[in-house]
């Protein structure tokens, strides 16, 4: 059983949280990519501009060095419920994801292993083996439409469309774990009806266990986006009906999250509070994971206390007054 709650002392390099996911409860994060190095650069991306757009698979961060500071991390502390690769970019670009996951499950076989990832290196066949050990795969898709998919995902040149399903389809007659098919939903680049159904089509090809419908969180890459709501949403889960299809609930309120560090929040607004600052900025000057900032801001963005205004370097966040 999990202890009330973890007190974490040290700040990792590679992994970060336990955070509190919306899907996969307490998550222990592992990031193997430097930020932002990943095969897309998504308009909607809450982590900023893709600054290395590529497809080349190499070992970003020393895997020795990961394993070691998973090894700590769960000697000292309370297992989470899931380790999940994720990060400010694409985790499968790391030629050494493969090697962590057999470690995960030969040395801590008792915690499942989760990979988010965006999907698009799933044609290459040697990536496909290497996920094999993984118990949750959750890829994305936001577009079976060419011109929507550059529209939305921004890709590298060398991805094409229909391999990127195909592969989609591949790992799922091969992988023994579940795939949770994530779609993010942006009001007037693929919700309309031909977008939609092009969808459905790929969805019957891909045969996932489960398709998760998301929106917009917090400001994306590029001005005018704004997220679907509830209406939308559910509108166009009764147009694809059919079974697996659920609506991401919104994010988790903070009397739910054990992890939540009072300090940390203080430290933001009051950061903020001097200067506006992006997530960028509240990493590298707080010292913490991008991607564990990111929660804060949602929960604090949820209250009401804090605003987003887009500037020439990224998206700023200050006091709302």
């Amino acid at each position: 059983m999990r202890k009330p709650g973890w007190i974490i002392t040290k700040m990792y390099k590679h992994i970060f949280g336990p955070v509190p996911s919306r899907r996969l409860g307490m998550s222990l994060g592992i990031d193997l990519i430097p930020q932002k190095v990943c095969s897309l650069n998504c308009v909607y991306c809450e982590c900023g501009r893709t600054t290395n757009l590529t497809v080349e698979r190499k070992e970003y961060v020393s895997i020795d060095e990961v394993k070691s500071e998973l090894s700590e991390f769960l000697t000292e502390n309370p297992h989470p419920d899931y380790i999940t690769f994720s990060g400010a970019g694409e985790p499968t670009l790391n030629s050494g994801i493969g090697e962590v996951l057999n470690f995960i499950k030969k040395d801590y076989p008792e915690i499942p292993a989760a990979v988010l990832t965006n999907g698009t290196l799933l044609y290459d066949s040697e990536l496909r083996k290497e996920l094999l050990p993984a118990d949750v795969v959750l890829p994305s898709l936001d577009a079976a439409n060419r011109d929507s998919f550059l529209k939305i995902d921004r890709p590298h040149k060398d991805l094409d469309l229909s391999k990127y399903i195909q592969g989609l389809a591949d790992f799922k007659k091969e992988f023994s774990g579940e795939i949770w098919l994530e779609v993010l939903i942006l009001p007037g680049y693929n919700d309309d009806r031909e977008n939609l159904l092009l969808l459905k089509e790929a969805f019957t090809k891909i045969n996932p266990d489960r398709i998760q419908i998301n929106t917009l969180d917090r400001p994306g890459t590029v001005d005018n986006l704004r997220p679907a709501n509830k209406l939308e949403l559910e509108s166009i889960k009764k147009l694809w009906d059919i079974e697996g299809v659920e609506i991401i609930s919104p994010p988790v309120e903070r009397e739910n999250i054990i992890s939540y560090r009072d300090n940390v929040e203080a430290a933001i607004m009051e950061t903020i509070s001097r200067r506006p600052c992006t997530l960028s900025d509240l990493s590298a000057i707080l010292g913490i994971h991008i991607n564990e900032i990111n929660k804060y801001l949602g929960v604090l963005d949820e209250a009401g206390k804090i605003t987003a205004v887009r500037q020439d370097r990224g998206v700023f966040y200050s006091i709302l007054k």
